[in-house]
């Protein structure tokens, strides 16, 4: 004998098709509640249920669809032949059953995320089982919506080719950067990029792991800038401020992407180690940054963190941040890359290298500034 529910299923068809109501929103809903109730559904409400779902779900509305996607996504007795009718309405549909966890294998995975639409990649980019493949493909997509869900996704590791690629744009986003900083299985020093939004600590620990490279594998010692060319800086400081980092990202090597990046960073962080950088001392550096006469050079306690920082950096140490900061070199280089020769004593070999520092950078940094995070 047909089971209560395989029964009143039948009748709610019925009714649909030829009683003169559309009940086909309601019937579909209710009935998907009632048998979602149902511990362990008998055969004939599962089949009575895939019958009236298969006719129903391509013509119901999207909201209708969509929240019976969100109910049987991951319902384990949802029949196969469901799934695939609302998977087939595609858009919002198909994104809530990606978010809600409907089965996926590996292959349809990195599928969606090469083929599938904003909507479907969105919710895959905050899936657990998401693959590191689908991951990179995700970055590459360049959306700030799938960025945020991707870097938000913290079931997953996220892969050092995706990283590449969400950087640069988490840069110009706060809220990306944010994120990315918040992430715990990121090493700080891969977010070097992020200096200027990390908090007090981080870049506590981005100076750390740029000093600890430099001690690995000195870079040449920057020229120090000639006396008339630093003069000029600062009369220029004082009478055109844009003209000022125009100059200076010209005398690092920089280019017109390095000098706005300096002109929008207010705590004039970049600016300082761009001129420490250079070469300059941290007195006429600190004389640069006065000339500019914005907020940062009206505010003592501010002009005096940026002087103690520039104290506390070598000019080789203060380059490498400078230059990921800016976006003009590569972050680091990672296990596999190629390594400078060693000479006899165990240092890489660098013509003109700068000794690194004895002492941790991050103590005297801390030191310096006191805690301070401006």
């Amino acid at each position: 004998m047909p089971s209560r529910i395989a029964t009143d299923l039948a009748e709610l068809a019925r009714l649909a098709s030829d009683g003169g109501l559309d009940l086909r929103q309601v019937a579909l809903r209710v009935k998907t509640d009632l048998l979602l109730a149902t511990p362990r559904p008998s055969p004939e409400d599962m089949e009575a249920f895939r019958a009236m779902a298969e006719a129903l779900i391509p013509v119901v509305d999207d909201a209708t669809a969509t929240i019976l996607a969100r109910k049987l996504a991951s319902w384990p007795h949802a029949p196969h032949d469901v799934l695939t009718a609302l998977r087939a309405r595609g858009g919002e549909v198909l994104a809530a059953l990606i978010g809600n966890g409907m089965p996926l294998t590996a292959a349809e995975i990195e599928e969606i995320a090469a083929d599938g639409g904003d909507e479907a990649r969105t919710a895959l980019a905050g899936r657990h089982d998401l693959t590191s493949s689908a991951s990179i493909t995700l970055a590459g997509c360049d959306s700030a919506e799938i960025d945020a869900a991707l870097v938000a996704n913290d079931a997953i590791m996220l892969p050092h080719a995706a990283l590449d690629l969400l950087l640069p744009r988490a840069v110009g986003t706060p809220a990306l950067g944010v994120s990315l900083l918040a992430r715990a299985d990121l090493p700080v020093s891969e977010l070097t990029p992020l200096f200027l939004q990390a908090s007090l600590e981080k870049r506590l620990a981005m100076i750390d792991a740029a000093t600890a490279r430099e001690a690995l594998a000195p870079s040449p010692r920057p020229a120090t800038l000639a006396g008339d060319r630093l003069s000029g800086l600062i009369s220029t400081a004082l009478s055109d401020r844009n003209g000022a980092f125009a100059a200076l990202a010209d005398a690092f090597g920089g280019d017109a992407r390095f000098a706005t990046a300096m002109a929008n960073d207010s705590s004039r962080q970049l600016a300082a180690l761009a001129l420490i950088g250079c070469g300059a001392s941290p007195e006429d550096a600190t004389r640069f940054l006065i000339g500019l006469g914005d907020d940062a050079a009206r505010s003592v306690e501010r002009i005096f963190a940026l002087v103690e920082l520039m104290r506390a950096l070598q000019p080789a140490v203060a380059r490498r941040l400078a230059q990921q900061i800016g976006g003009i070199a590569p972050r680091s280089t990672r296990p596999g890359a190629l390594q400078p020769t060693m000479d006899p004593s165990g240092t890489p070999a660098r013509p003109g290298a700068e000794r690194a520092p004895s002492r941790s950078i991050v103590q005297e940094v801390r030191r310096r500034l006191g805690g301070n995070a401006d």
